[in-house]
């Protein structure tokens, strides 16, 4: 399990973001040399946790529990083979694209150590938007991405530090519920019956996610 490529993304302008400003970081690129990594704050004023990567649309996106993005490059060849082009290491708007790990099939609170000290948490899967759609260039891109239902990860920063392309990825510690990324991303997209499973994942769980979840759950009790 390693990091194939460290991808930044610097703000572009583009015809096809819903943000306000007209520009977008979905545009990341695979880096050489080490990328400083470390909580960036509360969403809203937060953005990325790597260090030189953008995030434009800050009420949405970056923040502490959506720091860090990572997509296996597994899922990106299948996606190859499907859309019959190739589509390069941070294509997705990735931070990390990671070989032999199964990202989408990761646990909400699983730990990952990269290279010598970095340490992330798994907090929840990424919701396709009509930014995504418009930089791929795909008609129906979201509602592909969310039929598939391998949406990748978003994850926090448990222990700062650096991480370059080639390091070790070990997950070190794995939590005592059954709660996927993937599971979590069909609770809160195509099978909203699914929301009060989520609640197993507890505090590791993105807080907005742990409050509908927990929303959900009352309403039915009710």
């Amino acid at each position: 399990m390693r990091l194939l490529s460290v991808n930044l993304g610097r703000a572009k302008a583009v015809p096809y973001t819903d943000n306000p400003e007209g520009v977008t970081g979905m545009d990341k690129r695979p880096v050489d040399g080490p990328v400083r990594v470390a909580a960036p704050g509360p969403k809203g004023i937060g953005g990325s946790g790597l260090a030189g990567d953008a995030v434009c649309k800050r009420q949405h996106h970056g923040g502490d529990d959506q720091a860090v993005y990572a997509m296996a490059r597994e899922d990106l060849d299948e996606w190859e083979r499907a859309l019959g082009r190739p589509l390069a290491d941070g294509s997705f708007g990735e931070n990390l694209t990671t070989a032999g790990l199964d990202v989408s099939g990761a646990l909400i609170g699983e730990r990952w150590r990269i290279g010598s000290g970095v340490v992330l948490e798994i907090t929840c899967g990424r919701i396709p938007c009509m930014t995504f759609q418009g930089h791929l260039g795909e008609q129906r891109w979201v509602k592909r991405f969310t039929e598939r239902g391998a949406p990748g990860a978003y994850l926090r920063v448990i222990a700062p530090g650096e991480i370059r392309a080639g390091d070790p990825v070990e997950i070190v510690h794995r939590p005592d519920h059954d709660v996927t990324v993937a599971l979590q991303f069909r609770a809160v997209t195509t099978h909203r019956e699914l929301l009060p499973r989520l609640l197993a994942a507890g505090e590791a769980l993105h807080p907005e996610l742990l409050a509908a979840a927990r929303k959900h759950a009352a309403e039915l009790g009710g």
